[in-house]
């Protein structure tokens, strides 16, 4: 990759590239100076159980496809994982083999570029505080939902990040003691209630228990059953799949309501994959949470509102990040 131009560095005017690393795929994208994302490059993540050289691979091509030989002034990297608080290493990630690697300092010496590193939902929320649906707010959450859950807690303005650089770790705040086993290592994780993977996992142990299109969508093995189908088949109108949602929306505005009990934040948005779906997902999540925070009926209960920049929330924060990194 060719090295940066001294003034795209110094003026924030150059191409920045935002990565979104997930537990499934890598998004990169040219994010630019009005969000837009001229161009974009998709990889498939290999997964936890691989060589740590597997995934960077994966990125290394992606994000050069999206420069295609032009000059990069930085690059932006949002890891589903924990970030420690200088943002150089990813200490732990439970859908992928990092382990306290020194992610972005050989990432920039592999890019001759500036990078800059962050969890995901912390990137999400940098974007959705800056110019998306938490615009304006002072406190805010944001949760992003892909093959788990992520989050942030936005304080006076700024995304909080904790002593550690890890605060906002919600997929893995325990909702049901001695639970479904997470990836994380623990038991009865949020995130295998209400997730892209606990939206598969219901479809998939009801089939060939009740009529529903998915059936034919997979060629009957439940282990091809894709959450994209999932949604495409709530779209349609299956019950099963509907259900599926349902259920995941309900977990969602349980977990929520916790949440909102902590921090009293003026608005929650919600971002990932899974929040492709919109009100078909977030509508049982705002009857859970008004069910279920306590003292509803005598306060404002915050708005729950899609991520104005949906599952790209991440790579555009991401690019934030580097733009700030490189001065522009």
């Amino acid at each position: 990759m060719a090295p940066p131009h001294e003034s795209a560095s110094r003026d924030g005017t150059g191409l920045f590239i935002g990565v979104d690393v997930g537990g499934t795929k890598v998004l990169a994208a040219e994010v630019a100076p009005d969000d837009s994302l001229p161009r974009i490059a998709r990889r498939s993540t290999p997964g936890r159980r691989v060589e740590v050289g597997l995934v960077e691979t994966a990125l290394d091509e992606a994000v050069r496809e999206v420069a295609d030989g032009r000059p990069v002034a930085g690059v932006g990297l949002a890891a589903a994982g924990f970030v420690d608080a200088a943002g150089e290493r990813v200490m732990f990630a439970p859908h992928l083999p990092w382990r306290g690697e020194d992610v972005r300092a050989r990432l920039a010496a592999r890019w001759e570029t500036v990078v800059a590193l962050d969890n995901d939902a912390n990137c999400a929320a940098l974007a959705e505080c800056v110019a998306g649906a938490a615009q304006g707010a002072s406190e805010a959450l944001v949760v992003t939902m892909g093959t788990g859950i992520g989050g942030a807690v936005v304080l006076g303005g700024r995304v909080h990040r904790g002593t550690n650089g890890m605060a906002g770790e919600f997929g893995h705040a325990q909702v049901v003691p001695d639970g479904a086993p997470c990836e994380c290592g623990g038991r009865g994780c949020w995130e295998q209630y209400s997730s892209g993977n606990a939206l598969v996992r219901f479809a998939r142990d009801r089939l060939g228990h009740e009529p529903t299109v998915l059936e034919e969508m997979c060629g009957g093995v439940p282990e091809r059953l894709l959450g994209p189908m999932v949604t495409e088949a709530a779209e349609h109108g299956d019950l099963l799949a509907r259900q599926a949602f349902a259920s995941v929306g309900d977990w969602l505005g349980v977990g929520l309501a916790n949440l909102v009990a902590a921090f009293d934040p003026e608005v929650v948005v919600v971002g990932g994959g899974v929040s492709a779906a919109g009100d078909r997902l977030l509508e049982p999540a705002r009857s859970a949470l008004a069910r279920s925070l306590v003292g509803a009926a005598h306060r404002r209960v915050p708005p729950v509102l899609r991520a104005r920049f949906g599952p790209e929330a991440g790579v555009v924060g991401a690019a934030y990040l580097a733009r700030g990194a490189a001065g522009g």
